[in-house]
C-alpha cells in the first residue's frame, strides 16, 4: 500500500514485487487488483456535481486470440477500449483582465461495453447530480442526455473545444494513457477499470502527498 501510494504514477505489480524482495509474482499482482477495487468503490460513493465535462477516450488493451482473428475496425476495433471521462469543471474569471480560465475538482472513469446511448445514459445517472450543467461534444449518443441533468450545453467537436470547452476531460485522457504506457506493458480489458481507478484515485487526491497512504487504509477497510 505505501509502495502503491508512494508515486502519483502507476506502480507496477512487477515492480512491486521486486521492491519487497518477493519470490511469486501472482499474491502481489492479486492485492494490487484488490486495492485498485477498493479505490473504485470509494470513489463510486461519491457523484459529479456543477459544471461537467463528458467525453470519451479509446484506450489500447490486449485483445485475444479471438478478437485479433475477427479483426473489427471502427469503434469496437480491436485493442481498443472505449472510456467515459467526466470532469467537474468552474469557470473563473478575472476581475481586472476579464480573462476566463477552468479551474478543475474532481473525476471519474467509466469503461464503456458499447456507444450507445442507453448506456451513456445509465453512466452519467451513476456518476452525476441531476442538478448539473453537462458539456459534450454533438455525438449521437448523447440525445438523451439532457432527460438527466439540469442543463446539457452542446458544441460541435473542434480543435477549440478540446483545448478549451472540454479541456480537462482531454488532459485526464492524455495522462492516464501516457501513465499506462509508461508503466504497464499490456492491460486487458477485463482489467482497465481497476487501473483506470487507480489512476482517477490519485488523481482527484493529487494535493494529499503524504495523507494519500492514510486514505489508502481508509479506503481499503471500508471498500472492498
Amino acid at each position: 500500500m505505501f509502495l502503491l501510494t508512494a508515486t502519483k504514477k502507476g506502480f507496477s505489480s512487477k515492480e512491486i514485487q521486486k521492491q519487497l524482495g518477493l519470490k511469486r509474482y501472482e499474491p502481489v499482482w492479486s492485492m494490487v487488483h484488490k486495492l485498485r477495487k477498493a479505490m473504485g468503490n470509494r470513489d463510486a460513493r461519491y457523484t459529479l456535481e456543477g459544471m461537467i465535462e463528458f467525453d470519451e477516450g479509446y484506450f489500447t488493451i490486449e485483445s485475444s486470440e479471438i478478437e485479433q482473428e475477427k479483426g473489427i475496425r471502427g469503434r469496437g476495433a480491436v485493442g481498443k477500449s472505449n472510456v467515459a471521462i467526466m470532469a467537474e469543471s468552474t469557470i473563473l474569471e478575472d476581475i481586472e483582465t476579464g480573462g476566463k480560465s477552468n479551474h478543475c475538482r474532481y473525476f471519474k472513469a467509466k469503461v464503456l461495453t458499447d456507444h450507445t446511448s442507453e448506456q451513456i445514459n445509465q453512466t452519467i445517472q451513476e456518476s452525476i447530480s441531476e442538478k448539473s450543467i453537462l458539456f459534450t461534444d454533438k455525438s449521437t449518443s448523447y440525445i438523451d442526455i439532457a432527460d438527466y441533468v439540469e442543463i446539457h450545453i452542446t458544441e460541435k467537436s473542434n480543435k477549440e473545444t478540446t483545448t478549451e470547452t472540454l479541456r480537462w476531460v482531454h488532459i485526464a485522457i492524455s495522462n492516464a494513457k501516457r501513465n499506462f504506457l509508461g508503466n504497464f506493458h499490456k492491460i486487458k480489458g477485463k482489467y482497465l477499470q481497476l487501473y483506470l481507478n487507480e489512476f482517477v484515485y490519485k488523481l482527484n487526491r493529487r494535493y494529499f502527498e503524504e495523507k494519500l497512504f492514510d486514505r489508502l487504509v481508509i479506503a481499503s477497510i471500508t471498500g472492498l
